[in-house]
Parts: structure tokens; sequence; C-alpha cells
């Protein structure tokens, strides 16, 4: 099953980072979000990518390009120019690199991937900026199980402050920095959609998250996944530090492999 990664954003709430790379890119412990969120979905078997680039595109396709030479121990003979690859650290990845679009919208980018689908076909799409703990594997289950279109997660999202727990004269009993909030549920991405999704985009100005999903939903065709454990998105300076900091104290809930 493919899984689509709409990386084409500009990214503009992040500009201290994205003005020389698109936010996909983006790095957690010296490694882009993309990667992250790649490792979530291999980690349960899932190793079919199709990259949708826009913004940037380039830096995501150079990543790519070398990311043997990156990760092995080269021998080079400088006269043949023959390269030697040893202790090859790849992942066994498929990742097909798409342009569709500088301008294009997230459902525009799924609309200009058309071709690579078939009816009959099942394949997820996430966005390229937020990790979370989630199993792949009990997603797809569970959207074969309702047997309806499209399948999106919700999740919960961390609170912008931390909440503290007080009596009636002020003592505190417990204090939690920046807990997933107890109510209230977003679309976090995460989706499963069925070939006939096609059917509800227009052009490269859809914008998925509007009259793709409502029509869905009116059509009884959008299940909700509950997701109740991890999940936190990179759209500021303040997201990528703290991103950073829970990989630097190995404290990163979705480092499942």
């Amino acid at each position: 099953m493919k899984t689509i990664l709409l990386a084409g954003g500009l990214g503009t709430r992040l500009s201290e980072e994205t003005v020389v790379k698109p936010k996909p890119m983006v790095e957690i412990g010296g490694m882009p979000i993309l990667w992250h969120i790649m490792k979530t979905y291999s980690s349960h078997g899932f190793s079919d990518f199709v990259v949708a680039l826009g913004y940037k595109g380039d830096v995501i396709k150079n990543f790519f390009l070398n990311y043997k030479l990156h990760k092995s121990d080269l021998i080079v003979n400088l006269k043949s120019g023959n390269v030697k690859f040893e202790n090859d650290s790849s992942e066994d990845w498929t990742v097909a690199l798409h342009e569709t679009g500088l301008t294009s919208l997230t459902g525009g980018r799924l609309y200009n991937l058309k071709r690579l689908f078939k009816p009959g076909d099942t394949f997820m799409l996430t966005y390229g900026d937020g990790v979370a703990d989630i199993d792949i594997n009990k997603l797809v289950a569970f959207h074969k199980s309702h047997g309806k279109i499209a399948t999106l997660t919700a999740v919960r999202p961390p609170a912008r402050f931390g909440s503290i727990e007080m009596t009636q004269a002020g003592a505190i009993s417990e204090f939690k920095e920046k807990p997933q909030l107890g109510e209230g549920w977003i679309n976090g991405g995460y989706f499963v959609f069925n070939y006939d999704v096609f059917n509800y985009l227009k052009d490269e100005s859809t914008i998925l998250e509007r009259e793709p999903l409502e029509n869905l939903a009116k059509d009884n065709e959008l299940v909700a996944y509950k997701h109740d454990g991890f999940w936190h998105c990179m759209d500021t300076i303040r997201d990528r530090d703290n991103l950073n900091e829970l990989w630097a104290t190995n404290k990163a809930p979705w480092q499942k492999w």
C-alpha cells in the first residue's frame, strides 16, 4: 500500500527555517521530520512512499538522491570513478518524488497524483510536518472494517501551556508541562483513502480539508479514527525546539523503531 506525504507547502510560520528549505526538511535530531514520519510508517511494514513536492522540492530530491551516500562508508577509485558502498545503513524504502505544483493546495496535490492509482486501490496520506505514536496497522484495519471511502485520524493537540491541579487553598497537587488536551479533537492527518476519494477533488486549487472532507462527511463516507496518544505538528520554531528536546532526552514518543 502506498503512502503519500504532502511536502510542498510554504511553511510560512516557520520562515526562519523555510527560507532555505521546505518545512518537511526541518530537522529533529539531525534528520528531517519527513524522515521521522516515514520511519513511523516503515516500522509498521509500509515502505512504499510517494512524496508530493512543491516549494523547494529540489532540496527533498537531493536528500533522497544522496541518501545512500550519507548512510554508507565509501571506497572510491579516483582513476575509474567507481564507488563501493560498505556498511550501508539505508532503509529499504521505495520513494517516488513527484512535482505536484508550486502553488497547488492540499487536495490539488492529491488530485495531481491520481495517475498513480487505479479503481479499487486503497492508499494512505499524511502531512509532512506531524509526528505521532500512532499504530498504522490498527489504523488500516479500522479503515477496512467500516468500508467507507475515507478515514482521518482525530487527535488531541498538545496544550500551549502547562497545567496545574490545585486545592481550594492554592496548594498544588499536580503539575503537567504541556499535556495533551483532555478534550477536543482535531484533524491530525494520517488518512486512509479508497480510490473513490478522487471523485471529490476538482483541480489544483482544491483544499482537501474543506469541500472534499466536508462532502465526504455529508455523504457518510468519512470516519474518524481516534488516536489518544502522542501527536505534535511542527508549525513554529517553538514546536521545532520542543520536538528536538524530546529527541535529545530520549523521550520522543513517536520513536517506535
